[in-house]
């Protein structure tokens, strides 16, 4: 069984939001037409409290993208973004969903942020998305969305890590840096993550 990941394709995370990547809009088409050859899919959302601690608004004398130490833990300081209930917190209204089976709502703690769909950045609290995929006897799974080289990324890397055959699809998914996504690229083909394009799935 082959399962979609849509990771995160929300407002705020799109062109005009409040921590847009660029170009990030120009993914949903592609990932709409995806959807039809997965026997699962399935999405993240972002889902943060007003006074989540990995927003620079939270901190005294603290800018957005300054890294601070969070509870023992590297922390980039983002702009207020996909606060719950929110416009900002909802997937763009161009995604289709009517193909969602379920949604993983993660960064919900608001001491410890969630790149992962699978898990928050201390590993400490599961959202539920490896043992939904594993009893819907999901092998094999597939990795797209916003942003590639942070919440794609880690989401990827831990598919991987829990023993799922992953993938991740370049061509449907965008960047806030390019370093930074070299460097995620180079550590998901060392961990046996396989990189391929939407046209060879």
């Amino acid at each position: 069984m082959k399962a979609l990941i849509l990771v995160d394709i929300q407002n705020d995370f799109l062109p005009g939001g409040a921590l847009a990547v660029a170009k990030g809009h120009e993914i949903i088409p592609l990932v709409n037409s995806l959807q039809s050859k997965f026997d699962v899919v399935v999405a993240s959302q972002d889902w943060h409290p007003e006074h989540h601690a990995s927003f620079a608004s939270n901190h005294d004398n603290k800018t957005v993208f300054e890294v601070i130490n969070l509870h023992g833990q590297e922390q980039v300081l983002w702009p207020n973004h996909c606060v719950q209930g929110t416009a900002g917190a909802s997937f763009s209204s161009a995604l289709n969903t009517n193909a969602v089976s379920a949604i993983f709502r993660k960064g919900m703690h608001k001491e410890v942020d969630s790149y992962s769909a699978f898990f928050d950045n201390n590993k400490t609290q599961h959202t539920g998305l490896e043992a939904y995929l594993k009893s819907m006897q999901v092998t094999d799974v597939y990795v797209c969305g916003l942003a590639a080289d942070y919440c794609v990324y880690f989401t990827a890397k831990d598919a991987q890590n829990l023993g799922f055959k992953t993938y991740y699809i370049t061509d449907a998914t965008r960047y806030i840096s390019e370093d930074m996504y070299n460097t995620a690229v180079t550590d998901l083909k060392q961990l046996g993550v396989t990189m391929l394009t939407s046209d060879e799935i």
